[in-house]
């Protein structure tokens, strides 16, 4: 099994096109199901607030010292780019969000189930960045908990005593160890590291890489099923 490690954060529009690329350069390596992805925590700005109603044209606007038509053409082209690999982002809706909360629940159902865990993330990403959900919002995560079959009374529970916060904080910790400074950062047998959303042949010969490091063989893809014979008998 190859271990995968991804730093990412909800609100990073690369991170999910990054996603996307990794997932597809999984399928098309040979290696899939002998792939084990993990994401992990990071913030980008911590400190936004958790109410906050200012679209992310407004944020950026501010962050960059930029007029909002700036902001719009550099946003076009980040639309673009996730078209690419078959996301439709919708900028027009999205608000800026602090994803300190929606990063504590990943932990609390990834300790349920690494692949629930999986699924919180990708349905969090589609929230914000396909249909403008306020992430940020207990009750927009708490509807998501909800779809993917777990407890919302439970998950609120979560987010009243901020527990999980120091899973969280060790992934910070550990993005900080091994020098990570921007995401989405992939993290490849703790050996090769990846950082921003690369080309898929580059996930390609990372994935082939490590999988020759650990040893593994490619997966038999069938491109063609006909009539066989098993155990004495025959399809006639």
């Amino acid at each position: 099994m190859v271990k995968i490690e991804v730093w990412s954060d909800y609100v990073c529009p690369f991170c999910y096109i990054g996603k996307r690329q990794l997932e597809k350069a999984i399928k098309d390596s040979g290696y899939e199901g002998q792939i084990d992805v993990t994401y992990k925590s990071f913030l980008l700005d911590p400190n936004t607030p958790v109410d906050i109603s200012e679209s992310v044209y407004e944020s950026l606007s501010k962050k960059y010292n930029a007029p909002i038509e700036n902001i719009k053409t550099m946003t076009a082209n980040v639309v673009e780019r996730a078209k690419e690999v078959g996301l439709v982002y919708n900028f027009d809706e999205m608000k800026a969000a602090n994803t300190v909360k929606a990063h504590r629940l990943t932990k609390w159902v990834e300790s349920q189930s690494k692949e629930l865990a999986r699924e919180f993330t990708e349905q969090v990403l589609q929230a914000y960045f396909i249909h403008g959900k306020a992430i940020g919002r207990d009750e927009e995560l708490l509807a998501i908990v909800d779809s993917i079959g777990l407890s919302p009374e439970e998950a609120e529970e979560v987010l009243k005593n901020n527990t999980f916060m120091q899973d969280v904080e060790q992934d910070i910790y550990e993005a900080s160890q091994i020098g990570v400074r921007g995401v989405p950062f992939f993290l490849f047998e703790n050996k090769w590291g990846i950082s921003g959303a690369q080309p898929q042949d580059v996930f390609e010969k990372t994935i082939e890489q490590a999988a020759q490091h650990v040893s593994l063989k490619k997966s038999i893809q069938i491109v063609a099923e006909g009539a066989t014979c098993t155990d004495g008998s025959c399809d006639i």
